[in-house]
């Protein structure tokens, strides 16, 4: 028994005094906290001038080591923060945490770059590089938790880095292109009255560039054409919808969505006309005839040519035989009451 004691310990001994069963040590530095070491290159990145210092992440970063390529850069940008090298470092750090695909983590530290060195020479590169990280968001890329477990999309999220980038560069090239994106990532969550509100403040603001402010009215128009897809008694969104085409066609004539602009406005009306009989139809079985009169009526004037106009039609002769029924179309319709709210 105590042979086979001495024995044990005797190996464990000889493991821990080999150096290469433990390659990659934990070595602690007074104000960097504690960091691993490759073997054999403790404390050889480290340099006493800031170039140096860069120099060292700009090759590991080269030669594809982006984890030296991080630690020296951080190292850099904290040891010499008002350095000529400081925002350069900073810039490859944000580099070195994309090509380790921790996207949200670059797009932190490009947002520590812009606000820490807003004059950095690299300015448009920067905010191209969050425009792209964003895009890979909106694309579907999962957000991860404490930056390592994938969790799920978010969309939410992905709207407050593009609000980021617009705010960085409100005139910059990828400010209207995020402001148009804004609005797809609000489609996305279902949140349709503020998407249009996005492609609308698209539109207005950068209303000189003709192709995306003709895109954002487009785009908010088909917003609200989704919305009135599933308002059957909401015909105001409707109508909102028909208004935005009509803009859109009246500004651009040349586009070529016009006609996919006519033709959804004809379908909204057609919409509007089947919402409106539906009430109708809902007044005359509750007796309330002046309100089914109103409604038949609305039919003829959304969508005068449909099979729809034509059972309006048939109904409205019937209405008017009742006794007590108001034929003078504004005595009507103020005897009408409110179309009823869809449960």
């Amino acid at each position: 028994m105590i042979r086979r004691t001495f024995r044990a310990v005797l190996l464990l001994t000889a493991m821990l005094s080999l150096p290469q069963v433990c390659p990659a040590p934990l070595i602690y530095k007074p104000g960097e906290g504690w960091t691993y070491e490759a073997f054999g290159t403790t404390g050889n990145w480290q340099k006493t001038r800031a170039k140096d210092q860069l120099e060292v992440a700009e090759q590991a970063f080269e030669q594809k080591d982006f984890d030296l390529a991080l630690k020296a850069a951080r190292h850099t940008v904290k040891k010499w923060p008002l350095s000529d090298y400081a925002p350069k470092a900073q810039f490859l750090v944000g580099r070195s945490l994309e090509e380790q695909k921790k996207d949200e983590a670059a797009f932190n530290a490009y947002q520590s770059l812009i606000e820490t060195y807003p004059k950095v020479e690299n300015y448009q590169e920067v905010l191209k590089r969050q425009f792209e990280i964003s895009n890979r968001y909106l694309g579907g890329q999962w957000f991860k938790l404490w930056g390592v477990v994938p969790f799920f999309p978010n969309m939410e999220r992905t709207s407050k880095m593009y609000e980021k980038v617009i705010k960085n560069g409100p005139y910059s090239e990828v400010a209207p292109l995020a402001q148009m994106n804004i609005g797809t990532a609000l489609e996305k969550r279902g949140e349709f009255t503020d998407a249009v509100k996005a492609y609308e403040k698209a539109a207005d603001k950068y209303h000189d560039q003709k192709a995306l402010a003709a895109d954002a009215l487009f785009k908010a128009g088909q917003t609200h054409l989704k919305q009135a897809k599933n308002a059957e008694y909401d015909q105001g969104i409707a109508g909102r919808a028909i208004a935005a085409f009509t803009d859109f066609i009246a500004l651009y004539p040349e586009d070529k969505r016009v006609a996919d602009a006519r033709k959804n406005i004809d379908g909204l009306r057609a919409e509007q006309a089947r919402g409106a009989i539906e009430v109708a139809r809902f007044y005359e079985k509750k007796s309330q005839w002046n309100g089914a009169l109103v409604y038949y009526n609305e039919v003829l004037i959304k969508d005068p040519d449909s099979s729809l106009a034509a059972e309006a039609k048939r109904r409205i002769e019937f209405l008017k035989s009742l006794p007590g029924v108001v034929t003078t179309p504004s005595a009507a319709t103020n005897a009408a009451p409110a179309a009823p709210v869809k449960p």
